[in-house]
């Protein structure tokens, strides 16, 4: 399972990346192929440094990279990143899956349980 293989820190930066919608968006954009970072800023009611920002919180996080293209940052989707992202979060879906399957089992034992007994 991925969500073994992460150490907390890794996992901690993961979800800190996918918190904010801004980051978000930003994947979404860059998935269908790189754009500048002042490209990206376009998009947004907010400064050229807090774009740059966001960039670097889902850079660390493995999610983008950036590329140097003159006197512009081309940021790019990382598909390693995203995959793993993917493969992590499909794990925890099966992690609650199971954990809502286990719940339902012990809800329809009690219902059992319960028909089976007589009222005074």
């Amino acid at each position: 399972m991925v969500v073994d293989e992460l150490c907390e820190s890794e996992l901690d930066r993961l979800f800190q990346a996918f918190a904010d919608s801004t980051r978000r968006d930003i994947v979404r954009r860059v998935t269908g192929g790189g754009l500048s970072v002042s490209g990206l800023a376009r998009h947004y009611a907010m400064s050229f440094a807090a774009v740059q920002k966001h960039v670097a919180v889902l850079e660390r996080a493995d999610l983008v990279s950036k590329e140097r293209r003159g006197r512009e940052q081309l940021v790019r989707a990382n598909r390693d990143g995203l995959e793993r992202a993917r493969a992590l979060l499909d794990d925890y879906e099966a992690i609650w899956r199971q954990r809502a399957g286990r719940i339902a089992d012990i809800l329809a034992e009690e219902t059992a349980a319960g028909q089976g007994r007589e009222t005074p």
